[in-house]
């Protein structure tokens, strides 16, 4: 397995593969309407990873058929206009995810804001290649890389990784999600 990090004209075909990999996840089924899921879910999906190829770091396989993206502590917040896009493709479930209140994560912290393998790579390898090329390039910036996931599932593949859970949040009528971080293996 070979990994790369991604250039602009990768970003239509990983957001694909994003949006396969999550078509059944608890978090993305619960936030976006089901009305034209898969649609709201890809063009969100593309939305975002744009955002983190300008302001963070997105690592994808050669093949393109997984991707992770990460973005620094000091990127900006979404542009106006990504921010209402995003409010459009969230459609009514807006109001829900808007009144949220979740864990920040450590002051200084990475994120890995999302990680997706083509369901019929899944197993493979693939995310934990993408996920851990990214790391070792972060791991020479930061003290510490958060995330979280909604899949109980991805608990241990980021444990693997070094990942400790630091909080869990039960949504009412919504998944659970779990707020994870790591200590930098170089500092």
């Amino acid at each position: 397995m070979t990994v790369r990090l991604a250039e602009s004209g990768d970003l239509d075909v990983a957001a694909r593969v994003l949006a396969e990999a999550f078509e059944e996840y608890p978090w993305t089924r619960w936030s976006i309407p089901d009305d034209g899921y898969a649609a709201r879910l890809e063009q969100i999906q593309r939305l975002y990873l744009s955002h983190a190829l300008e302001h963070g770091l997105v690592v994808v396989d050669t093949r393109l058929r997984a991707v992770a993206a990460f973005l620094p502590p000091d990127a900006p917040a979404p542009s106006h206009r990504l921010q209402q896009q995003v409010a459009e493709l969230h459609g009514a479930r807006l109001a829900v995810t808007s009144e949220l209140s979740l864990p920040s994560p450590p002051a200084g912290a990475w994120t890995l804001e999302t990680v997706g393998v083509d369901p019929a790579r899944q197993g493979s390898g693939l995310g934990t290649a993408v996920t851990a090329a990214g790391l070792a390039i972060i791991d020479d910036r930061a003290d510490t890389i958060a995330l979280e996931t909604s899949l109980e599932r991805n608990v241990a593949l980021y444990q693997r990784l070094g990942f400790t859970t630091v909080a869990t949040t039960a949504i009412p009528d919504g998944p659970v999600v779990y707020s994870m971080s790591r200590t930098s293996r170089s500092r």
